[in-house]
């Protein structure tokens, strides 16, 4: 079969590092890809939201299955573009079409769509700018901290967490007058704040039957602690020993079976995977938010513990037949710990030498900002690389990463050293 990933990050070279080990594969392709990406296929120059380029090009090389990575290009409608157009629609794409991918386009529709299906999450209320004096005064009725969300894409950076009332007044503002997010924050929905741990769980479905796949902890903030602002993520861990059966039992009952049978029912066209951001609240599951596409970083620590042929996966999901697949999953921890560049979430520098990246032993390296000039490898983003390790235990798997992590050179890198420690202690 002929495959191209559309994306850039980590979690492509992730699921093009997976797709390549299937006989199945015969050519891959990545539009655009990085450096690490071209080491399992070949790196094509097209923007993943060139719906037309996309287009010609999968018509050219006969493309049997489109994986979308990033959750852009789903939400402008790539699956919608396939469909409509008889030249493509033979192609199988996995991840939804437009309307389904409100689910992660659109905060407010998400969780108008949870408490449709009686799915467990926080209290909230969304405000534009017609309603911005009634965003303030709600604020005032709840107890701090505050969580403001930008209701449109924001590139993993649209929640903000705040711990006094005069703060979460002002961002609220800004988010909303001043375009703090752009276009995403032209609605701005507030949530109650749940204090618990997160969690993030996967399921592949076909739009009808599903398959569970690893879970994972990300750690979102730049800081040790989880202090400082939200990154894309800066480390990640799977399995998660907090996820016990219990907990996962009403995870399947009360979040992921209502929100298949919701999908069922809205007549959603829903071919992919889906994504829970979740709080475990004293035992009890809560959904902070729905992602249509696998999640970055979750998908290096998640994609290593799957055994099964992927592309099985991939075509079981696109023919319907997703009933008819047994996913085998690792019983190893796996643990990854991001490479940052120095600045970043803020501004950094791109174009820095990267050195001794061919040197790591015992770890996978999944290159996320990272290009390739001559044959130097250069910084070009501000998650610059992530670094998976496997073991029998979390607390072996966290230290093979760090470790290898200390070898990795390049200017100002920064990673978190604390990846995993609240799990293991």
């Amino acid at each position: 079969m002929n495959i191209l990933i559309l994306g850039s990050g980590g979690r492509e070279h992730a699921i093009a590092w997976k797709i390549k080990q299937s006989p199945l594969c015969k050519k891959l392709y990545i539009a655009p890809g990085n450096a690490g990406t071209g080491l399992c296929g070949e790196n094509i120059n097209i923007n993943p939201t060139d719906f037309i380029k996309t287009g010609q090009f999968v018509k050219e090389k006969k493309i049997d299955i489109l994986v979308v990575g990033p959750e852009e290009p789903l939400v402008k409608g790539i699956a919608d573009y396939f469909s409509n157009n008889e030249e493509l629609k033979n192609t199988a794409v996995i991840g939804p079409d437009s309307y389904s991918a409100k689910l992660e386009g659109s905060k407010d529709f998400a969780k108008s769509f949870m408490n449709k299906y009686k799915i467990p999450t926080s209290k909230y209320k969304s405000f534009n700018n017609e309603t911005l004096d009634e965003g303030l005064e709600f604020l005032r009725s709840l107890n701090p901290p505050y969580v403001l969300k930008a209701d449109g894409l924001a590139a993993g950076k649209g929640v903000l967490i705040c711990k006094t009332l005069q703060e979460a007044q002002s961002y609220l503002k800004k988010m909303i007058n001043e375009r703090m997010f752009g276009s995403a924050s032209d609605c701005v929905v507030i949530e109650e704040y749940l204090n618990g741990t997160e969690l993030s769980v996967f399921i592949a479905t076909d739009g009808e039957n599903y398959i569970q796949l690893p879970e994972a902890k990300d750690y979102k903030r730049i800081g040790e602690g989880e202090t400082g602002p939200n990154t894309g993520g800066m480390g990640c861990v799977s399995p998660v020993p907090t996820a016990n059966k219990p907990f996962m039992e009403k995870v399947r009952k009360r979040i992921i079976e209502p929100t298949i049978e919701g999908l069922i029912n809205e007549n959603f066209d829903y071919k992919g995977f889906l994504f829970f951001g979740l709080m475990n609240v004293n035992g009890e599951p809560y959904v902070i938010e729905y992602n249509v596409r696998l999640g970055d970083p979750e998908a290096e620590v998640i994609l290593p513990r799957i055994d099964s042929d992927f592309v099985q996966l991939l075509k079981h999901i696109s023919n319907k037949t997703l009933n008819q697949y047994k996913v085998e999953i690792r019983k190893d921890f796996a643990a990854t710990i991001m490479l940052a560049s120095e600045g970043y979430p803020g501004k950094y520098e791109k174009g820095l030498d990267i050195n001794n990246a061919d040197s790591i032993k015992n770890s996978i390296v999944f290159y996320a900002g990272v290009k390739q000039q001559n044959d130097t490898l250069k910084t070009s983003g501000g998650r610059v690389m992530a670094i998976t390790s496997l073991d029998s235990s979390l607390e072996k798997a966290v230290s093979k990463s760090i470790s290898n992590a200390e070898i990795i050179d390049f200017k100002g890198k920064y990673y978190r050293k604390d990846i995993g420690n609240d799990l293991i202690q």
